[in-house]
């Protein structure tokens, strides 16, 4: 089977080979730092090099067409002897610690009033604005179709539909907008979904797609922070059109990134169209053995706890051993459940990598 007929009959829980072997989330900046130190062979420069040298599956090329603010606003505001302050690609004033890797420190988002959003919409979010379409993507598709590599519309962090609202009015801010200003959200959200399939309109026009995806991050460990009835009022319109688009332009696979436990939204997901979820957090609480009984027409990735690559090797052998059952029953594509922190040896990641090679690759 080629790439792209592996993940699409592994998702559609079709007769397949194997599910896909990806090694798909990469590594912090200070865990790199520490497989140099470990030993890390000197030719591996990138996640790209180290997935081939362990014999990976290519993981979906995701064309490269802007849909996100243009211009962003991408820009460094300050920085003392801690940390540096800059402006994101979204407009987000950030903070970040020189010292230690984590999250950004979130100061102050782009949209407080209806006038800021009506300004930011008519001067940042044009979905006809031609740069949209600028770039190699169709030279880069022609490769990826020649060598049978599946191919990806929508990517972190600019396509999303709960996940851009966030990236405009703010955590806090969004969750209130729900209740008290309920028609922006709709707005918000409906502009946002004319924007991509207005791209996505002009792409298939010249590549044939096998993936939508979207980034939402809209779940913690407590569950999703809305509720399933909000998902269905405010969301499912959008992603409802999504999945008539794809389903008109012969698109078999649309799949949302969200951390924590999603569970409570997944029945709405499905009922809109989505049929890859990923990454399956074990430390939330998010068990792919459950979701596959619980979810059968729900497709996962994802899913084999981090935190057992930080401990030895019976550890990672008994966390591959756990997922077992998920594997048996298909529709799942075996992976980390997100990025490697540091406490994580390259010894152990070797270790890793070559035995879920053996699960998957038979």
């Amino acid at each position: 089977m080629t790439h792209r007929e592996r993940l699409i009959a592994t998702v559609l829980n079709q007769p397949c080979d194997r599910p896909p072997f990806w090694l798909y989330w990469g590594v912090w900046g200070s865990t790199w730092e520490r497989w140099r130190r470990e030993g890390m062979p000197a030719e591996l420069r990138s996640w790209t090099d180290v997935r081939a040298h362990f014999g990976a599956d290519p993981v979906p090329g995701v064309i490269a067409v802007n849909l996100g603010p243009l211009p962003d606003f991408s820009a460094k505001v300050s920085e003392d002897a801690e940390s540096v302050t800059c402006i994101d690609s979204w407009g987000i004033r950030r903070r970040d610690l020189k010292a230690v890797e984590s999250m950004s420190e979130f100061i102050e988002w782009p949209v407080k009033t209806h006038e800021d959003w009506q300004r930011y919409r008519d001067e940042r979010l044009v979905a006809t604005d031609v740069r949209r379409l600028g770039g190699d993507w169709r030279e880069r598709c022609r490769g990826w179709a020649s060598a049978g590599i599946p191919i990806q519309l929508g990517h972190f962090p600019d396509c999303g539909i709960f996940g851009t609202l966030r990236w405009l009015l703010g955590d806090e801010e969004c969750l209130a907008a729900f209740c008290d200003e309920p028609d922006w959200v709709h707005e918000i959200m409906n502009h946002m979904t004319d924007l991509y399939l207005e791209v996505f309109g002009q792409v298939v026009r010249e590549v044939h797609v096998d993936l939508i995806h979207l980034w939402e991050d809209m779940c913690g460990r407590q569950g999703p922070l809305i509720s399933p009835a909000h998902w269905r009022e405010f969301m499912a319109p959008c992603y409802r059109r999504i999945h008539a688009f794809a389903q008109a332009h012969a698109i078999p696979v649309i799949s949302v990134d969200t951390d924590g436990q999603p569970d409570l939204i997944v029945p709405p997901m499905l009922e809109a169209g989505v049929n890859l979820l990923f990454p399956m957090e074990v430390a939330a609480g998010a068990d792919v053995n459950v979701f596959r009984r619980k979810f059968p027409g729900m497709a996962l990735m994802g899913g084999i706890d981090k935190r057992a690559l930080a401990l030895d090797a019976a550890a990672i052998d008994a966390e591959l051993e756990r997922i077992q059952p998920a594997l048996a029953r298909g529709r799942y594509i075996p992976d980390l459940d997100h990025h490697l922190p540091p406490d994580v040896s390259w010894a152990n990641f070797q270790h890793y990598a070559m035995r879920l090679r053996e699960c998957v690759v038979r």
